[in-house]
């Protein structure tokens, strides 16, 4: 088997068994803390100009499936693995998770210390690396970690986008019988969509609460969204940096107040950044499927699935009109706010994720009922 080379930007080197397809890849390096779900987070377009290392031991024994693609192809730039199965189990699969990767470039590098990998993130900060399938010079691996452009400052949202206009008619569907999945509600809203890298979850999740939904690329002005005639508008996830999406705030400030709004992830920052607040990069970030919330509206804690290097600045959003409505319970970063006159909230982590925690699907409902009251 062909020797693979993880490469950080600080000198370090980490070498495995090569998987996926034998390529060099570069990228800021990032830990996810799922347990399952790696299908979702290879799709995940967040996760544009990142290599993901993943701290569950084994990585693969359940193979790839049409369904759970969060998208049309894999985003991440790579895959780090303590042990990636070559032996697939599975009846829903129907491809290796190997070569899901494979047909789309991506490296993977198995049998890495990804324990103590972590902790250097975790301690230090995210770092750039280059992650190779066919091994090479780790010199110059390390050189072009280093040469591979920072995440701060970067704009992958418009890069990943859709390049034009689509409808989106699918619901939420049972992956199995035991799978207990309500019928969608009838179709009564217009949903506009935003795509900076949206998840196909979360289209599901607005069909599911009865909206058609029009996904729309990250150029769109408010014009053009206000020509559709909405019933609401959804800010979706996506990658990157957000304060170089200014055209993006200025039009998501166009919208607040003439029509519902309803942000996640990349869509919550840029709402902070439309109500003039600011973000900031966090040390190593969140992402994970078990990272506690407390929602101070009801007073409870929410599990919640997240991914995301970004936040924002609570103290940068105006009281007068930002009511501060969810925050992290592990470091008390921002993760949800409401404009206090607007029908617009939104929330940094993903209630649609799949598989994750169910507690925040009522976001959802929330927005339904925003756009009904709107209606009325």
């Amino acid at each position: 088997m062909e020797k693979s080379i993880l490469a950080l930007e600080d000198g370090t080197v980490f070498e495995g068994a090569s998987f996926g397809a034998r390529e060099v890849r570069t990228g800021e390096v990032v830990f996810n803390t799922s347990i399952t779900g790696y299908q979702e987070i290879f799709t995940d377009p967040s996760y544009s100009g990142q290599i993901v290392v993943l701290t569950n031991p084994q990585v693969g024994n359940y193979g790839s499936n049409i369904d759970d693609k969060e998208s049309a192809r894999p985003y991440i730039e790579g895959l780090v693995v303590r042990d990636f199965s070559p032996v697939v189990s599975n009846w829903r699969s129907d491809l290796a998770a190997e070569h899901f990767l494979a047909q789309a470039g991506v490296p993977i590098a198995s049998g890495i210390d990804t324990r103590q990998l972590v902790r250097k993130l975790r301690n230090g900060g995210v770092l750039r690396g280059a992650i190779s399938g066919a091994g090479g010079d780790p010199k110059e691996l390390v050189e072009r970690a280093r040469s591979a452009p920072s995440m701060a400052g970067l704009d992958l949202a418009t890069r990943v986008s859709t390049p034009s206009r689509y409808e989106w008619a699918e619901s939420v569907k049972a992956c199995s019988p035991s799978d207990l999945v309500e019928d969608a509600a009838p179709l009564q809203f217009r949903v506009v969509a935003f795509d900076f890298g949206i998840k196909r979850n979360i289209l599901r999740c607005l069909v599911q609460v009865g909206a058609h939904v029009t996904v729309v690329p990250a150029g769109t002005t408010a014009e053009e969204v206000l020509a559709l005639r909405p019933d609401g508008v959804f800010l979706s996830n996506g990658p990157g940096d957000p304060e170089p999406l200014e055209a993006q705030a200025r039009q998501v400030r166009a919208l607040s107040g003439r029509v519902p709004l309803f942000g996640i992830c990349l869509g919550h920052q840029l709402l902070g950044l439309a109500m003039g607040g600011r973000t900031y990069k966090l040390k190593f970030g969140h992402r994970g499927a078990n990272h506690p919330v407390l929602n101070y509206r009801t007073n409870k804690v929410e599990i919640t699935s997240q991914n995301h290097g970004f936040a924002v600045d609570p103290d940068s959003l105006p009281s007068a009109d930002i009511e501060l409505t969810h925050i992290n319970l592990n470091d008390q970063t921002l993760e949800g706010f409401r404009h206090k006159s607007h029908p617009t909230f939104c929330v940094q982590y993903h209630p649609e994720a799949a598989p994750g925690p169910h507690d925040s699907q009522y976001l959802f409902e929330d927005f339904a009922k925003l756009m009904k009251e709107s209606k009325s």
